[in-house]
């Protein structure tokens, strides 16, 4: 699906609750998700297609999860192909490390799975366009967000290809723009830097000849030449590495990078679709919000790839904030709800940004003593055995406690076994749930469930198994509270009888009162 045109004509003096500025993965896939709960969006992008080259190439099973809520998971499943993990080479290549993924990970889904962004995209927009509350229109460029009294609609400004002007309006703007996002820096947000700028180059390869792949990444921690590598796709490969200023590899210097993983034999094809320079950074956006503009995904941060979290970080964005926005636009909740969008997700992405920062160091961090002391540690740590699969089990850390996320398993995702045919999701449709093991307890659960709107899931019964039961069990919980994003809220502890945080979630979500965190957005000016 290409975007539509003709954004003046249509949507001139329009007003929707929200528009997502930014046609990326992250900005669709928050219309999908608003779509999924009854919200109506808009997107603008000022671009007309999607962008053709590949950017990132890996996620993991909780976007999985994400790709099936809004439908496309099969889609993508069929276009896309897991990977085995991740190795740290020394510079011969020897295995320092191995970490292995599994092929169904708690989510349901394979722990890491490789792909083509441009495909993925397509899958994306071909799912919006079956969406009657969500347009894209492209060759649409915003230059304006204005909120001319406080409570009055944000009136977005916006010109087409052909400078013409029109104007939109919304209760909310989500900035999707990406990581030199104009409304970020019309927002006067500057970036919190967590110490990590790298100038890579990256090698995007169609190839048929053999290439020596045990089907996971390697990541070479050789100071002198650091390098990654992975399989993408059928005959797709990218490898990453860390060149001098001003090198830029001809076709002889690529085929000498390349050369541990393949050598093309005559005849056989071998072609670079991109070489391309980038400044891999780590950093963080000082604030994600301003009054009833939100950042998501590359405008609120930005990662070096070495975890493959970059695009997955933006896909939690989404899943965050979008059942938080439908829960006040549509069910009277208090909007202090978006106060934890950047509460919750800020210091999760620290920690995922931190991780990646460090895996960069154990590939690129100096060529003292030192540097090789941290190296051989490395490899003694996980020699020891159960380590690398514990540290294999997921890469993203759960939600620290908060308002949201209360209880022993506060915070945690709420795995997902298979049931019958299906999966757990299947069962929980769009909206919270409430899921206990303890015979007697559902009934008594019943009110609550009725007031949120929210699916009565015992286990007893239920076909999974006993998985969930012996994840309830583990987790010292009779019964947890999952939220639309498969997080879970609160847990009655065993032998309990009240949920253990609602004293502080049940506010936010049963009032419908105007806060001080509704402060004007003021008049943002992108482009003179």
């Amino acid at each position: 699906m290409s975007a539509r045109s003709g954004a003046v004509d249509a949507l001139h003096g329009r007003r929707v609750p929200v528009v997502i500025v930014g046609a990326g993965p992250v900005g669709v896939t928050a219309a999908l998700l608003l779509a999924r709960y009854g919200v109506r969006s808009v997107l603008l992008e000022r671009h007309r297609d999607v962008y053709p080259l590949p950017r990132a190439v890996a996620t993991d099973d909780e976007v999985c999860r994400i790709l099936q809520a809004v439908g496309v998971y099969e889609s993508f499943a069929a276009v896309s192909r897991p990977a085995r993990g991740l190795r740290l080479l020394d510079a011969g290549h020897g295995v320092i490390a191995e970490f292995r993924r599994a092929e169904r990970g708690p989510h349901g889904f394979a722990q890491t799975r490789m792909f083509d962004q441009p495909v993925l995209e397509r899958l994306l927009r071909d799912a919006l366009a079956g969406r009657a509350e969500a347009g894209l229109w492209g060759g649409a460029e915003v230059v304006s967000v204005r909120e001319e009294r406080e409570g009055a609609p944000l009136r977005v400004a916006f010109r087409d290809a052909a400078g013409r002007a029109g104007e939109v309006l919304a209760s909310y703007v989500l900035a999707c723009d990406g990581a030199g996002s104009p409304l970020r820096e019309a927002c006067g947000i500057g970036f919190d830097d967590l110490r990590f700028e790298e100038n890579w180059t990256v090698l995007d390869v169609r190839t048929d000849a053999a290439v020596r792949t045990w089907e996971g990444v390697d990541q070479v921690c050789d100071p002198r030449g650091p390098a990654t590598f992975m399989r993408i796709g059928e005959d797709r490969y990218r490898w990453e590495f860390r060149l001098g200023a001003g090198e830029d590899p001809d076709e002889a210097r690529v085929r000498a990078l390349v050369a541990p993983w393949v050598v093309p034999g005559p005849g056989e094809e071998f072609e670079v679709l991109r070489a391309a320079r980038y400044t891999f950074r780590a950093r963080l956006a000082e604030r994600w919000r301003h009054g009833r503009v939100f950042l998501l995904g590359d405008a609120a941060h930005q990662t070096p790839p070495f975890v493959g979290q970059g695009l997955c970080a933006g896909m939690r964005d989404a899943a965050n904030l979008s059942w938080k926005l439908a829960r006040v636009l549509g069910a009277g909740a208090d909007a202090r709800l978006l106060d934890t969008y950047e509460s919750e997700r800020r210091p999760h992405a620290r920690r995922v940004i931190r991780a990646a920062v460090a895996t960069g160091w154990a590939m690129t961090g100096g060529q003292d003593r030192a540097a090789a002391v941290r190296r051989a540690a490395v490899g003694a740590v996980c020699r020891v055995p159960g380590v690398t699969r514990l540290a294999g089990r997921g890469l993203a850390p759960p939600l620290g406690r908060g308002v949201l996320s209360a209880g022993r398993l506060g915070g945690r995702c709420c795995p997902q076994p298979a049931v019958g045919g299906g999966t757990f999701d299947d069962v929980l449709g769009p909206s919270f749930a409430l899921v206990t093991a303890t015979p007697g307890l559902a009934a008594a659960l019943r009110p609550l469930s009725a007031a949120l709107g929210a699916r009565l899931v015992p286990t007893d019964g239920l076909g999974d198994g006993g998985a969930l039961a012996a994840w309830l069990r583990t987790g010292g919980a009779d019964a947890v509270l999952v939220r639309p994003d498969r997080v879970v809220m609160d847990t009655v502890p065993r032998g309990g009888r009240q949920f253990a945080g609602i004293a502080g979630w049940a506010p936010l979500l049963r009032t419908g009162r105007r806060t001080r965190t509704e402060a004007p957005s003021a008049s943002l000016s992108l482009i003179p």
